[in-house]
């Protein structure tokens, strides 16, 4: 299978399959894993992340996607792909090592237009996310939405890092991974995310909660106005998603506020 794509054409409905095959073989990688702590070859880089990456590279491949992975960058032949499965086998590693429910497989398939379909699974709950672009999004086959609120003194936000000062919010949550994060700002759980890092977050880690937000109809923007759609390992941007444009903007200001 390994050179052509093994689905006639693009049909969202196989190559979310393709992305369920991936995100199972995560899963059954980790099935088995007894260390979970860090593999010694980069900072923040743990054994998970290493078993789940093969796992899911070696699906997405022999299916003839190229891959664009944090863990092991660009597969072979990525480049004369038509489409690109960018990934992020294990989202919120340092979750996984401690046992805190909250970490996922993201995937996110990119053409030349942009996010195609996307797949987001917690692995510890099981939920998947998934969103083809124009067909919406759904929550274990569910249609799901936002919430509508519009000011921040009145929202439940997520934060990635912590601001210098308080931002007006009504609650916090800090959960620690990028991509159910955004997964739950598109169907409500929360109100709003923002990133207080700067650049912090590779293109893996948000364009599946992306394009589950947008088919949605949440919205998500880089803090510093950048396009989000990254195609390169070293791209950095700083995400910021609400379920409405005017929370959005409320986000925005507040982040604006320091350089962090």
């Amino acid at each position: 299978m390994g050179g052509t794509l093994r689905f006639g054409g693009v049909d969202g409905v196989e190559l979310l399959q393709v992305l369920g095959e991936a995100a199972d073989a995560v899963a059954g990688s980790l099935d088995g894993l007894t260390d979970w702590g860090l593999a010694g070859t980069r900072p923040g880089q743990y054994r998970s992340d290493l078993v789940a990456d093969a796992a899911a590279v070696r699906v997405l491949t022999e299916a003839g996607l190229g891959v664009l992975s944090e863990e092991s960058g660009f597969s072979a032949g990525a480049s004369e792909r038509a489409l690109l499965a960018v990934l992020d086998p294990v989202d919120g590693s340092t979750n996984a090592s401690r046992h805190i429910p909250w970490f996922a497989t993201s995937i996110c398939v990119l053409d030349e237009s942009g996010p195609l379909v996307a797949l987001v699974v917690n692995q510890a709950t099981g939920a998947r996310y998934e969103a083809v672009r124009g067909g919406g999004a759904r929550r274990d086959g569910e249609a799901i939405t936002p919430s509508l609120k519009e000011s921040l003194g009145r929202s439940l936000i997520g934060l990635s890092g912590y601001p210098p000062r308080y931002l007006g919010w009504r609650q916090y949550r800090a959960l620690g991974a990028a991509a159910l994060d955004l997964c739950a700002v598109a169907d409500g759980t929360l109100d709003g995310y923002i990133d207080c890092m700067r650049d912090a977050h590779g293109s893996w880690d948000y364009l599946g909660g992306l394009l589950v937000c947008a088919e949605a109809g949440a919205v998500v923007a880089d803090a510093a106005g950048r396009e989000l759609v990254v195609r390169d390992h070293s791209g950095r941007r700083t995400p910021v998603a609400a379920g409405t444009s005017a929370l959005l903007s409320e986000l925005l200001a507040a982040r604006a506020t320091w350089r962090r």
